[in-house]
């Protein structure tokens, strides 16, 4: 059986071309009208706007932002947030985006019971996404990185198994990026539009949390796996994000437990643990991921997660313009609760918060925030923005990919073995 996306996920208008402009006439020297066979031909059309690297072009980014706008605090708020939920039932997650206004969700292995129930998830939360009257998908997301994380895989249901991704380290590219889009291709039909991956962390000896998670010890191999990732993501219509920034290879401490430290001078970080990031940038990654790392050359004692400077250098330093998402705000590294961390997040320039331990209370803590002047309506308005832009590119990146069925499912073994023995 087909899937066919739901007709509330049309293209926006923001996506259209720009409109037509008529040239007007040469201004004759003479006092007659110039030869029609000689006289220059009026231009027809203005060009088509050229695309950012992860997508969008900026007139579909300054649609979305205005659209986010003219939504209300409580929605504007909600729409920033991506939440984890209990139990396998389609709706809880669709209750989440209907009645809490909430940007979408993210699976755990405790959410996957098989196809056809996390089918029915990504069908109810976006028919939610519908009655919500929105033009653009909601976020069904999943951590699907291979090896040990890998939430859809032959041990959850049909789905195929593929070897952690330091079996990328040192690959062709073309199999890493063939692998990548046949995974992206199985989420696809699976009703998943986002997978927070790949890791672009370089791992060391010090390692206390991502081991064979990350592609190499080598940056410059590490990069090259990355961008293939990406590249194969997109290929498939499926959202990726590159993390944990500025990277967590080199660290003695789990951010799931405690606030690591990165003491390395920001020249040291260029040369080793931000290369891969810049990589994924470069090849059109529509998402960063800020990990919950304390680097003590830009904001000591601030997880990157939490510190303006850490978002600063990716905007400023990598040029990236598309969604920076946090690390799971329910993680050990941080303190404080869900609503004091999501303004400070946002403040600080986060686009997307992703599993706060309470997500209603991080969305009223941000419109608390607007009520009191806390924070700028501007600045989540942005974010928003990024947000909505994003969706609605993915929505034309899965049209462009061509339908997915029940088919596409396990389909990709091959591409995986390939990895596997590269």
């Amino acid at each position: 059986m087909r899937h066919h996306l739901p007709a509330a996920l049309a293209v926006a208008a923001g996506l259209l071309l720009a409109a037509c402009t008529p040239g007007g006439p040469r201004v004759p020297d003479e006092p007659h009208d110039p030869d029609p066979d000689t006289a220059a031909p009026a231009p027809s059309t203005d060009p088509e706007p050229t695309p950012l690297a992860w997508g969008p072009t900026r007139t579909d980014l300054e649609a979305a932002t205005q659209d986010a706008a003219a939504l209300s605090d409580g929605e504007l708020a909600g729409l920033v947030i991506i939440a984890r939920y209990d139990g396998v039932s389609a709706d809880v997650p669709a209750s989440l985006i209907a009645d809490e206004n909430l940007g979408g969700v993210l699976l755990f292995g405790p959410n996957v019971e098989g196809l056809a129930q996390v089918q029915q998830v990504g069908a109810a939360a976006q028919a939610a996404a519908e009655t919500a009257a929105r033009d653009w998908p909601a976020m069904i997301a999943v951590d699907n990185e291979g090896g040990n994380v890998q939430r859809l895989s032959a041990r959850t249901g049909p789905w195929t198994t593929f070897p952690p991704f330091a079996a990328a380290g040192g690959a062709d590219e073309a199999v890493v990026r063939e692998a990548m889009a046949a995974m992206g291709r199985e989420l696809l039909a699976s009703g998943i539009n986002t997978n927070f991956a790949p890791v672009a962390d370089v791992t060391g000896p010090q390692d206390a949390a991502i081991g064979d998670r990350s592609p190499s010890a080598d940056p410059n191999e590490a990069a090259l796996a990355v961008r293939a990732a990406v590249e194969g993501f997109a290929e498939a219509g499926v959202l990726a994000s590159i993390k944990h920034f500025p990277g967590h290879g080199a660290l003695s401490v789990d951010s799931h437990e405690g606030l690591p430290t990165q003491s390395a001078s920001t020249e040291d970080l260029e040369d080793r643990d931000l290369i891969p990031f810049r990589a994924g940038v470069e090849a059109g990654a529509p998402m960063v991921m800020l990990g919950h790392i304390n680097v003590t050359a830009w904001d000591e004692g601030a997880p990157a997660s939490l510190s303006p400077a850490a978002y600063d250098y990716l905007r400023e330093e990598l040029g990236f313009t598309g969604v920076a998402v946090t690390d799971g705000l329910d993680m050990g590294a941080l303190g404080g609760n869900s609503a004091e961390i999501a303004v400070r997040a946002v403040k600080a320039g986060a686009d997307l918060l992703l599993t706060p331990a309470d997500a209603p209370a991080a969305r009223d803590g941000l419109v608390e925030a607007l009520a009191t002047g806390e924070l700028e309506r501007e600045r989540l308005e942005e974010a928003a923005g990024r947000v909505i832009a994003m969706l609605r590119h993915q929505q034309q990146q899965a049209m462009d990919s061509g339908p997915v069925s029940d088919g596409d499912v396990g389909a990709a073994k091959e591409a995986a073995d390939a990895l596997a023995n590269s």
